[in-house]
């Protein structure tokens, strides 16, 4: 009788492991699907498995890494209000708000560009999807984004420093 039990058991528990595998391989069908849905909102944030695009505007803004944005654009509300001098006036409220666009999109969107553009050599053999080496974007494009956002995130600071009471 207990060989009996331990065989039904051992059939019991392949029948479980087999309906357990076809769970699995349901909900992988199920996260494949969703990443493909969400491959094109991926893309535009620069975040692996996204979309291939020949949308130039899409392409560099996926070089910029909007994903790495936030902590910076939320860095410069934290600075201000932990400087103790921060009130919620229109002006400031500008200031803060140019602070991070300098910081987020212009010089954290540089940075993420020229690391994709160092990194072309590595990732044409690692990742040849990506758009500098697959050629989804010309050097020439790749070399213009980096000198506009490097000083378009340089350009404001120096215009603003007669508002601070420093230089002209």
């Amino acid at each position: 009788a207990s060989a009996r039990l331990s065989t039904g058991a051992r059939r019991s528990s392949r029948v479980a492991a087999g309906a357990e595998d076809a769970a699995e391989a349901a909900e992988g069908k199920k996260g494949e699907e969703n990443e493909e849905e969400g491959s094109g909102f991926r893309q535009l944030l620069g975040i692996r498995g996204g979309e291939q695009t020949t949308d130039i505007w899409k392409i560099r803004l996926q070089l910029t890494k909007p994903v790495t944005w936030v902590p910076l654009i939320w860095g410069v509300m934290c600075g201000a209000a932990a400087s103790g001098h921060y009130t919620w006036t229109p002006e400031n409220l500008g200031k803060a708000l140019l602070c991070m666009f300098m910081s987020g999109p212009l010089l954290t969107g540089y940075t993420q560009t020229i690391n994709d553009w160092e990194d072309r050599e590595i990732d044409a053999i690692n990742e040849p999807n990506r758009p500098i080496p697959s050629g989804a974007i010309s050097e020439f494009d790749v070399q213009v984004q980096i000198y506009v956002l490097l000083f378009g995130g340089w350009g404001p600071p120096r215009g603003g420093e007669p508002f601070r009471g420093v230089g002209g």
